[in-house]
């Protein structure tokens, strides 16, 4: 068995085992109230936490250049290097 095997099964088990004490938790205990807020809580968060990230990330990104800006680096690079393949044909034409 390899390391990928290992971790899997060794995830595979931690979840079946979180699946049984949460469920515990919820159905079988007096705290049944609390677990259900902190988890409500947690999902709550993390979805607002993860638009918070994605709104400071696009708050803080500069923009993209704009296309013809992209497009004239193009025509120059494309315009160069049309420069230098003359440059060598008529080289090869002399020798």
């Amino acid at each position: 068995m390899n390391k990928d095997q290992a971790l899997g099964i060794g995830l595979l088990i931690a979840s079946v085992a979180a699946i049984v004490i949460y469920g515990w938790l919820v159905f079988f205990t007096e705290y049944t109230m609390l677990v259900l807020q902190i988890t409500g809580f947690v999902a709550v968060a993390g979805v607002f936490g993860i638009l918070a990230w994605i709104g400071y990330t696009l708050a803080t990104t500069p923009p993209p250049k704009p296309i013809e800006e992209i497009e004239k680096e193009l025509e120059e690079e494309l315009k160069k290097l049309e420069e230098e393949e003359k440059k060598t044909s008529s080289k090869a034409e002399k020798e």
